[in-house]
């Protein structure tokens, strides 16, 4: 049995992480499996799924910030040709669209601290992030 759902978050600034475990968590609990596994993707190529700590909203700052360090947004990337965000795609890949979360007695299995964090890289506008649960 799998179950699929899509949710929609609307960001606010150009670059941005957001803590979307609640949305995620609630899907897992309509799904009704008590055993399975959890996929979470963002349904776009100029953001990304990750799974860190988010009892502190610095991290997904720190992650942002790294991010620029290594990928900067005006460079001589041969996409902003065409788009000017080639950044922001390089910025998502290295992160990537997905995570696959366990589910045990019907919740997430993540580590205390963990939660998923959507990040934004060519904001603001409307995400759809896609969870599919599949029981084992």
């Amino acid at each position: 049995m799998a179950v699929s759902e899509t949710f929609r978050v609307d960001t606010e600034r150009p670059e941005q992480a957001i803590d979307v475990t609640s949305q995620v968590r609630d899907v897992v609990k309509r799904a009704g499996i008590e055993s399975g596994v959890c996929q979470v993707m963002v349904l776009h190529s100029t953001a990304a799924i990750a799974v860190n700590e988010t009892a502190d909203p610095n991290i997904g700052a720190d992650v942002i910030t790294a991010l620029g360090n290594v990928v900067p947004r005006h460079g001589e990337w041969l996409h902003d040709r065409i788009d000017d965000n080639a950044h922001a795609h390089v910025k998502a890949s290295l992160l990537g669209p997905s995570e696959l979360i366990p589910v045990r007695g019907g919740e997430l299995v993540l580590g205390t601290w963990q939660g998923i964090w959507l990040f934004e890289f060519d904001g603001p506008r409307p995400r759809s992030v896609c969870v599919h649960v599949l029981a084992a």
